[in-house]
């Protein structure tokens, strides 16, 4: 599985810029096709907007007309600053709800992996992760890479993959997160068993499953329990200098608990460094 057909969504926010450059600058060297996806929505336009249009251009143009504008000349910039890549760019638009224009795009394009910042908000559960990138991750069939803001592309020697004590992993469904590492041939890659229900010791060896789905590759098993995900996690990605950290979302408890912190915790992840989400 090759990783070189990418969506880029953006609604012009220094967060999603932020999120683009890091992309560019982490395919490098390689040939990649890249579709920047605007879209908008009817409710964010007043009515004066709409009648100030020429009868020969439809509601669909007035809308999209200065967004249009505002995006192809952010993509001319692109390609001067990236003019010696073997990259090609496509501008789409669209006027729909956002997650079903991200679904429409995924399947149309045949994209292979997403990319967008983490997009903070408002709202309890929303801190972290806008409602854009939430619905996306949990509703988009397609692997999203969730940029952290201000995160600056950097040598990758380091990789995470985390996961829940006891899961089962899907080697194939894995390739995502192998296929983006082996573009950097010097990652090392550090898996994380957590069990932060239990006080026990933890050995993740005894999962033969999750040796045969990393063989072949540099890594090095670590356990941790009786400490809430958050914090685990964290304290992992700071002590061993990770750049890139990969999990599945299969279970929605592990992703709730991941991100949000459990119930007795209440202790919210904030990541520090890129999140490669894949479904199982």
């Amino acid at each position: 599985m090759k990783m070189n057909t990418i969506l880029l969504p953006t609604d012009f926010s220094e967060n999603s810029k932020n999120a683009i450059t890091y992309a560019l600058d982490f395919f490098r060297g390689q040939p990649c096709t890249f579709y920047f996806l605007n879209v908008q929505k009817v409710s964010q336009y007043v009515t004066a907007e709409v009648r100030s249009a020429s009868l020969k251009n439809s509601l669909y143009d007035a809308v999209i007309a200065d967004n249009k504008k505002e995006l192809s000349s952010f993509i001319s910039a692109i390609k001067k600053e990236y003019e010696n890549e073997e990259y090609i760019f496509h501008e789409k638009l669209d006027y729909d709800v956002f997650i079903d224009a991200i679904k429409q795009a995924v399947s149309l394009y045949k994209i292979d992996l997403i990319i967008m910042g983490t997009n903070g908000a408002t709202g309890a559960k929303e801190v972290l992760f806008g409602s854009n990138t939430l619905n996306v991750i949990r509703n988009v069939d397609c692997p999203v890479l969730a940029i952290p803001e201000n995160f600056s592309f950097e040598k990758m020697k380091y990789s995470l993959f985390s996961l829940h004590h006891g899961s089962v992993v899907n080697k194939e469904k894995l390739e995502p997160f192998f296929n983006l590492i082996e573009k950097h041939d010097e990652t090392h890659i550090h898996i994380l068993d957590i069990d932060d229900d239990s006080i026990a010791d933890a050995n993740p060896l005894e999962n033969r499953n999750l040796q045969d789905s990393f063989k072949g590759k540099q890594h090095t098993f670590h356990a941790i329990t009786g400490i809430p995900t958050p914090i685990a996690i964290n304290t992992f990605i700071q002590l061993f200098n990770i750049s890139l950290h990969a999990m599945f979302i299969e279970r929605e408890s592990f992703l709730e608990r991941f991100i949000f912190g459990s119930e007795t915790s209440k202790i919210s992840y904030e990541t520090r460094v890129p999140l490669l989400l894949m479904h199982q």
